[in-house]
């Protein structure tokens, strides 16, 4: 029956796709008495047996047919498939955010770090994988296969995740640059025509590109385990690197600086000693959004100091003091959680339209210290945001 499902799910059209996922919703959800009945049991009498009970009660009927229909030939990536599907309706029909949530823990638990392979991606993979790659890399486009194939020279990483019941299939992949120190801009990195360097050369890895290729495992955490993974295979493959660093975008910098004037006050923009309401007077003195002058040509290379010195001081008060709003910057966010130190702030280390119009061509080092992560994760849980006191000087 399940394996049947599989193959009629491949053949649905998206309305009926839809109907299939309102199904889910409406017929195979918890029945509501029988969850109140079973929670009035356990707060009359707190055993485990109640537990159990109300655990059973509570759960939906359809993670029993997930189960069942993971346990089907091509049954895990047809769910993940599935769940593609269904995420592109779950904004206009919020009644379907509960099959969502049913699909993403189960498939948090299929998909969890010890099911999964990695496996370092070179110019011998096969043409398909390298196919992949190039069309799910979402940070820096790979153009064409000469652009790829300088991405994995002898300096240059690339590592991804895959599933055992997804054969062939990367679920998200990093590309690592092997260098003599941390890199501040990312065109030198980019640069499809340099030459590979020394291995002699090799004191410092840089993760500067993550791509999730599998958009059915929104949510399900794979970055963070994929970064320390690759970190201990390239500390085991490469002695001579001991520190490993990001170069990261800054995607939700601007779009926070055109919302930046609106959200102070009067009385905060004329305080002469407050910096961030200075910074924000030198850059918009007339309110205008800030994308205005990004589309008038404004350029970091030519920028006047004072504009530099209000941008990066701004850009390190949205990724230190925002970092936990939903405001703050989603890259910011999955690097601190996953336990990285804030490092620095490189002025135009991204030129490309971009990262002009994502971060006014700023980009950012979160410095990755093996034997700290689990502390600055626990500093960050607790609201703290751990950086480099190099950084001071900007606030």
């Amino acid at each position: 029956m399940a394996g049947k499902l599989v193959s009629v799910f491949k053949l649905l059209e998206p309305a009926d796709q839809l109907k299939f996922f309102e199904f889910l919703s409406s017929k195979l959800s918890p029945d509501p008495a029988a969850v109140l009945e079973a929670a009035k049991a356990y707060a009359e009498n707190a055993d485990s047996e109640s537990l159990i009970h109300l655990l059973k009660t509570v759960e939906p009927p359809r993670q029993e047919l997930f189960r069942r229909l993971n346990r089907a030939p091509d049954g895990t990536q047809t769910i993940v498939r599935m769940r593609e599907r269904l995420l592109q309706h779950v904004k206009a029909k919020p009644a379907l955010r509960a099959v969502d949530a049913d699909m993403q823990h189960l498939l948090g638990s299929w998909f969890n770090p010890g099911f999964l392979e990695l496996y370092e991606v070179t110019w011998s993979s096969p043409a398909k994988l390298l196919e992949k790659i190039i069309q799910h890399e979402s940070v820096h486009a790979i153009d064409g296969w000469e652009d790829l194939r300088r991405r994995l020279q002898p300096d240059r990483r690339c590592y991804a995740f895959f599933h055992p019941q997804l054969p062939g299939e990367p679920l998200i992949f990093v590309e690592v640059a092997l260098v003599p120190a941390i890199a501040k801009e990312v065109g030198s990195l980019l640069d499809k025509k340099s030459e590979a360097l020394d291995t002699k050369k090799f004191k410092t890895a840089i993760f500067y590109s993550i791509s999730n290729c599998q958009p059915g495992l929104k949510g399900v955490n794979l970055g963070n385990f994929l970064i320390k993974r690759v970190a201990e295979k390239i500390l085991q493959e490469v002695p001579s690197v001991k520190t490993f660093c990001t170069l990261s975008p800054v995607p939700g910098f601007n779009r926070w600086l055109d919302a930046l004037p609106s959200s102070l006050t009067p009385q905060q923009l004329a305080d002469k000693k407050d910096k961030m309401a200075s910074a924000v007077n030198q850059l918009m003195p007339d309110g205008e959004p800030w994308s205005k002058r990004i589309n008038s040509g404004w350029q970091a290379i030519t920028a006047p100091a004072e504009e530099k010195t209000a941008l990066l001081r701004l850009c390190l008060i949205f990724l230190s003091k925002h970092a936990h709003s939903p405001m703050g910057d989603s890259v910011a966010k999955f690097h601190l959680a996953n336990g990285a130190e804030l490092h620095n702030v490189n002025w135009a280390a991204d030129l490309s339209k971009k990262g002009l119009t994502q971060s006014s061509s700023i980009m950012v080092n979160y410095l990755y210290e093996l034997d700290k992560v689990e502390l600055n994760h626990e500093k960050y849980l607790k609201k703290i945001v751990v950086y480099s006191k190099s950084l001071d000087r900007l606030f």
